[in-house]
């Protein structure tokens, strides 16, 4: 979900082609791409594993058309695998089935509430979270995934279901493996993580993405090992076994893939606690990889995050009505549409009709793909989401942002995403708050404009903070079409990181657009690290220039 510069380039070649072909052939490659993942984040979510299938489905022939983002990709996502597990377990009651269609009454529900923040227009939502507490949310989810798609990848069956549980089972699933099972998982993770070295020996291998390598080896042994039927077999003097139940199964026919949710459990405590979570976290991964996918465009637009917002509540009241996952604009596959060259929204629409076709005519093709495959998938996004280099980046920009990021991180894994989120979220205010800012001024900021022929001046005088960025950017936004805007900073107290970054994405975006956007008044504050971007403090009269 992040992004800068672009390393997308369009050869003569594909310049020359009529750009529906050249997104045939992306659509096709995401397609490739998007198969295992969609059928591993849904069995990782306590769904069947066509319900991945119906979201992506959904996402590329629905939401495709209704949505502003050109070259995202809209399908089921890695980060909102641990709140679809919550649902079905707690919602259900020891119920799998009667979980999932709970859940899916909450997502109808969340889904009509995303509709409703986008007519509130309320795509402005991707600015108000702190990026501390997402990589925090996201590492926990992260951390989340691979606790529980190792023992899948052993073979083992855990005890514990919280993820702190799980990840103390780890060391007994190491001793109790199952090695067939465990032979196809573990090679799968090899080529995952070793693809990006082969691919430089072997440079045809760079064409064909490593999800795909890996069920072009994982298929295979399956069929060796014979895990279509029941059966043990014995090694070092031990007995396994292995069968039907460590591969994928779906359904014959796709229309009895449909199911139909429940709306009972809707009104409960718990389930308002879902619709909240499924309605926001989804909205803000979303919007996030919009924006970021945005920076990537070579032909420089620019979506409309309401009309995305509106179209990502489409496809998720549909989705959700016929037994679908919920869906998001996804980082991964967007990613990846990208540097396959496409050009237009027919690239998500292709990827879509094409994983229709698959599933509603090769459903056996797919029933011969082992579990401990897609395990490997998912543990390897979640190695990607959890990975140690966003400490350090956090570390870069101050060490309270790395106060933040572990605060979300240990409090989601040890209670659940929303309280996390929370708990981050109240910490980096109580930071400000002790850093000099006062309680009215976190939410409403104190700006004195200065309207010119030639240029808009705003001049900060209080805290310019996360949780008052909002009415901050709404006067930004009143002064869009201003040849050069100056945000004064000089007797502001407090300037956090988040203002500061969106201040610089802002000013990325209009200078793209022929305008300036210059930010003033830094010279007497002290940042929290010597990162461009970190917290600013107004120094304390003849303590300047000093950068703790």
């Amino acid at each position: 979900m992040r992004g800068s510069q672009s390393n997308v380039s369009h050869s003569p070649e594909t310049r020359g082609q009529a750009p529906w072909k050249q997104d045939l052939v992306s659509g096709f490659l995401v397609f490739l791409l998007a198969l295992p993942l969609c059928l591993g984040i849904a069995m990782a979510s306590g769904f069947p594993p066509v319900a991945g299938i119906l979201t992506a489905v959904v996402g590329g022939l629905l939401s495709s058309w209704a949505g502003s983002a050109r070259l995202t990709i809209k399908g089921p996502a890695a980060g909102l695998i641990v709140i679809a597990l919550g649902a079905v377990t707690e919602l259900g009651g020891g119920d799998g089935v009667l979980g999932y269609r709970r859940a899916l009454g909450t997502i109808v529900v969340a889904a009509c509430l995303q509709m409703l923040f986008a007519a509130l227009r309320a795509g402005r939502l991707g600015d108000l979270f702190p990026s501390a507490v997402v990589h925090g949310m996201l590492a926990a989810i992260g951390v989340t995934i691979c606790a529980r798609q190792v023992h899948v990848l052993l073979g083992v069956s855990p005890v514990a279901r919280a993820p702190l549980g799980l990840l103390a089972e780890v060391p007994g699933s190491v001793a109790r493996l199952n090695p067939e099972i465990a032979l196809i998982g573990g090679l799968g993770l090899g080529l995952l993580f070793g693809h990006a070295a082969l691919s430089r020996r072997v440079t045809w291998l760079r064409r064909i993405p490593a999800p795909l390598l890996v069920l072009a080896v994982a298929v295979p042994l399956g069929l060796g090992f014979d895990l279509e039927h029941a059966h043990t077999f014995t090694f070092s003097h031990a007995v396994f076994s292995v069968g039907p139940d460590h591969l994928v199964n779906l359904p014959s026919n796709l229309r009895t893939a449909l199911t139909f949710p429940d709306f009972s459990g809707v009104l409960s405590v718990l389930g308002f606690k879902y619709v909240v979570m499924f309605a926001l976290v989804g909205s803000v991964e979303s919007l996030l990889t919009v924006k970021a996918v945005d920076l990537l465009d070579p032909e420089q637009r620019r979506s409309d995050l309401d009309k995305d917002l509106f179209a990502t509540g489409l496809g998720n009241l549909v989705a959700g009505l016929l037994g679908g996952l919920p869906m998001i604009s996804e980082v991964v596959r967007s990613s990846a549409n990208l540097s396959q060259g496409a050009r237009s929204r027919l690239s998500n629409f292709f990827h879509g009709l094409f994983l229709l076709l698959f599933v509603a005519f090769a459903p056996e093709l797919i029933h011969r793909i082992p579990l401990a495959a897609l395990a490997s998938m998912l543990i390897f996004t979640g190695v990607r989401l959890a990975s140690p280099g966003e400490l350090v980046k956090a570390y870069r920009v101050g060490a309270e942002q790395v106060l933040i990021f572990c605060v979300t991180l240990v409090v989601t894994l040890a209670t659940d995403l929303l309280v996390g989120v929370t708990a981050g979220i109240v910490l980096k205010a109580g930071v400000h708050l002790l850093n000099g800012a006062s309680p009215r001024e976190l939410f409403r900021p104190d700006i004195e404009e200065q309207v010119g022929v030639d240029r808009v001046v705003l001049r900060v005088r209080s805290a310019a903070v996360f949780t008052n960025f909002l009415a901050f950017k709404k006067l930004l936004n009143r002064h869009a079409q201003a040849p050069r805007i100056e945000v004064d900073l000089t007797e502001a107290r407090l300037v956090d990181h988040t203002v500061m970054q969106r201040l610089h994405e802002l000013a990325v975006e209009r200078a793209r657009e022929g305008r300036q956007l210059q930010v003033l008044g830094l010279e007497q504050h002290r940042g929290m690290s010597s990162h461009p971007l970190s917290a600013r403090k107004k120094a304390p009269a003849g303590d300047l220039g000093l950068t703790p």
